[in-house]
């Protein structure tokens, strides 16, 4: 059974039992203007993740994974890694080891005149012990090229990448959700379903608990259970409570709408009567589309 609450993270997180977590996926408020996010000090955030510690890493399991996603603060054109800052907190705990630094990017953001606009976010993959539950071929996404083949070798003349798909590394593209995204909610800063989908097939067992502790709108929720896994979550915008648990109750009625993590990012063509895109900017899809 799916469980989502209106609490306070802590609180929320305290009522769990030790060692009850498979996997838990959220992105913390930082500065982002959630009703409840005001404050705009850096030292807020680092003590609010120091008592968030000691809770996350009692109700993962041993061979659990903690996944934060976080951005960067930005006050009068100096910017703050914030995922810097969730590292040097968590990684301070004896049996949480970070596997991954995961960068998220995306092509749409808040533009910048003084500095390079941001477009991208990180996501910090703890595992809790060095042993750990991770499914790569859940994940694999195609080869680059499916056809190349050893040229010398005992192996030659045989396929040289993995038939199943490559790792897809650490950098991941996948378009963030704006306006005419078909996830939009009314929440400022969802994070689109198949950024969390992605982790939960790759780091949670099949019927294993997924948990959110800032839920927002439930994506991760929706994630979790689009994926066979058991989802507890909870906001202490009692709005947002209400978004995640309608999104749920679409996804089980079928009628949810989401963004397929394998689809294709989309690039414009010559033929895109929205964006005026110069012709030197379409490169090869020009040759390829004129060519007789």
């Amino acid at each position: 059974m799916d469980i989502i609450v209106h609490r306070d993270a802590l609180l929320f997180l305290a009522d769990l039992a030790d060692e009850s977590v498979d996997l838990v996926i959220s992105s913390p408020p930082y500065f982002m203007g959630k009703e409840y996010d005001t404050s705009c000090n850096v030292d807020d955030f680092t003590a609010a993740h120091k008592l968030l510690l000691e809770h996350l890493a009692r109700v993962v399991k041993t061979g659990g994974s903690i996944c934060w996603q976080v951005g960067s603060h930005v006050h009068d054109n100096v910017v703050v890694p914030l995922d810097a800052i969730v590292y040097s907190v968590f990684a301070g705990h004896a049996d949480l080891h970070l596997r991954n630094r995961i960068v998220w990017t995306f092509g749409h953001g808040m533009h910048a005149s003084r500095r390079f606009s941001g477009r991208h976010e990180t996501i910090l993959w703890f595992t809790k012990g060095d042993k750990y539950h991770f499914n790569l071929d859940a994940v694999r996404v195609p080869q680059k090229y499916p056809g190349k083949k050893h040229y010398k070798g005992p192996k030659q003349g045989e396929p040289s990448g993995n038939p199943l798909g490559k790792n897809p590394g650490d950098v991941w593209e996948i378009p963030n959700v704006k306006a005419g995204h078909v996830e939009k909610t009314d929440h400022p800063c969802q994070f689109p379903v198949a950024l969390a989908q992605r982790l939960v097939k790759a780091l949670c067992p099949k019927n294993g608990l997924v948990i959110d502790p800032y839920m927002g709108a439930g994506s991760a929720g929706v994630a979790a259970v689009a994926e066979g896994r058991q989802f507890s979550g909870c906001d202490i915008e009692p709005r947002y409570v209400r978004i995640a648990r309608a999104r749920i109750k679409a996804l089980q009625a079928g009628t949810l709408k989401t963004r397929p993590l394998n689809q294709p990012i989309h690039i414009p063509s010559k033929n895109d009567s929205v964006a005026q895109v110069p012709r030197q900017w379409l490169g090869d899809q020009i040759a390829h589309s004129e060519a007789p």
